[in-house]
Formats: structure tokens, C-alpha cells, sequence
């Protein structure tokens, strides 16, 4: 008991400490401040397209690893969860490597076309989907694997084509996992930090999201910095409520 105690007020305490910090008088003033309006509202875009990508190839490369067997399959799947242990920061050079003005696509892009990504809202939200898309691979994979497949081949045998079948069958059965891995997807992506601030900058309006805004409020306005972590606090729980049926079976 006493080992569990000390590592529950290990977890809860600096939790604690923000509600008993936070400025809760000015808390409405505070979260009305033009840059903590831009913050959020770049944060809840970017994220929202960065899912919006995820869903759009995670899905397809979660039935993947999950439906086709193929030589490296193991690999393939450790490659694309590499992103999970990687340390954000290092994503963000990874990317720099690869999509900066002299990287091995971004040079091409830019000569090409004059398309530039890195310190751009676009450079956020491709960090954002490096980081995030992981944990939606792996939630649709699990729920891909745990279905029973006899299905789709029932629905093959009667005619089905492989759209119809992947659209009418599979994904419904893997929706619970869809949703699951999409709100991980999201919410990964609304806390982004490292890769953000490595490959996209910290520039307010462009490419500063919440967590930039709070490292950058810490040395100005401490308080703030309370104020948006505290949304960021909101979320996350909010997340964790929702995806408790989803992990526990807990009604």
C-alpha cells in the first residue's frame, strides 16, 4: 500500500497544483486573450486536420498489417511505430532532413513547385500527424485483428467487391477502434511539442499551438501558462472518461 500511495501522489500532485495555482478569479479574462484565442484555435484546427490525415492513410495501412501477409510485415509494423519511442525532437530534425528547403523531398517541393513546409501551419500539422498517426495504426490494427474475417469472405463469396467489402464490412466491425484510435489520434496531436517546435517554429498565429504557448507564457506570464494548461488538462481527461469503456469494459 504504501509504495502504491506514494507513486498516486506522485501522478496527482502537480496535477493538483495547477488547480490550486490556477487564476480563477481572471481565468474568463485570461482565456479571452487574443493570443490564447490564436493558440487554441490553431491548435484545434491543426490537430483536427492532422486526425483527419491519419484516418485517411492510418486506416488503410492498419488493414494492411493487419489483413495482407507479406514478407517484413514485423518490420513494416515496427517501423511504423517507431514514432511512439521516438523522442518528438528527433522526429522533428527527422523531418527537417526530409522536408526542409534542402531536404531530400523538400528541395525538390521547393525548386518544383515553391512549396515550403518547415515554420509554416502546414509544417505543424505534418509534425502533428508524424507523432499522432501511430497510435491510430496500432487502435484499428487491434480492432481489425480481433474481428472475425469470416465475415468479409462471406461477403466475397456473394459477389462483393473489395471496396464493398472493405466499406460495408470490415470498417463497421473495426469502427469501435476507429473511433478509439481517431480521439487518441487527436488528442496525441493537440499535445504535440517537440517535433512541432523542431520542424514548424514557435511563430504566434502561424505556427504556435497551445503547448508552444505555455513554454513560451512560462518566462512571461506564468499565469497564462496555468490557464492553457489547464485546457490542455481538460482535454486529456475528457479523452480518458470517454475511451474508459473502450479500454476497461467499465460502464
Amino acid at each position: 500500500m504504501l509504495p502504491a500511495l506514494v507513486g498516486l501522489v506522485f501522478l496527482v500532485l502537480p496535477l493538483a497544483g495547477l488547480f490550486v495555482r490556477a487564476p480563477w478569479g481572471t481565468l474568463g479574462t485570461r482565456l479571452g486573450q487574443p493570443q490564447v484565442l490564436e493558440a487554441l484555435r490553431l491548435s484545434l484546427v491543426s490537430a483536427t486536420i492532422a486526425t483527419a490525415l491519419c484516418l485517411l492513410f492510418g486506416v488503410p495501412l492498419a488493414w494492411l498489417l493487419a489483413r495482407v501477409p507479406f514478407p517484413g510485415v514485423r518490420l513494416v509494423r515496427a517501423l511504423v511505430t517507431v514514432p511512439l519511442v521516438l523522442p518528438p525532437v528527433v522526429g522533428g530534425v527527422a523531418l527537417l532532413l526530409v522536408l526542409g528547403r534542402r531536404g531530400l523531398v523538400g528541395e525538390w517541393l521547393d525548386r518544383a513547385f515553391g512549396i515550403t513546409l518547415p515554420f509554416t501551419t502546414s509544417g505543424v500539422v505534418l509534425a502533428e500527424t508524424f507523432v499522432a498517426m501511430p497510435f491510430l495504426v496500432i487502435s484499428v490494427e487491434g480492432a481489425l485483428r480481433a474481428a472475425d474475417a469470416r465475415f468479409e469472405e462471406a461477403a466475397a463469396t456473394l459477389g462483393a467487391g473489395r471496396w464493398t467489402v472493405f466499406r460495408r464490412v470490415t470498417l463497421p466491425m473495426a469502427a469501435p477502434g476507429v473511433l478509439a484510435g481517431a480521439v487518441l489520434c487527436w488528442s496525441r496531436a493537440l499535445g504535440e511539442f517537440g517535433a512541432t517546435i523542431t520542424f514548424a517554429g514557435n511563430f504566434p498565429g502561424r505556427t504556435q499551438t497551445m503547448p508552444l504557448a505555455v513554454y513560451l507564457a512560462l518566462e512571461t506570464d506564468p499565469q497564462a501558462a496555468i490557464v492553457l494548461s489547464l485546457v490542455l488538462l481538460a482535454v486529456s481527461v475528457a479523452v480518458l472518461v470517454g475511451l474508459r469503456d473502450r479500454w476497461t469494459g467499465a460502464a
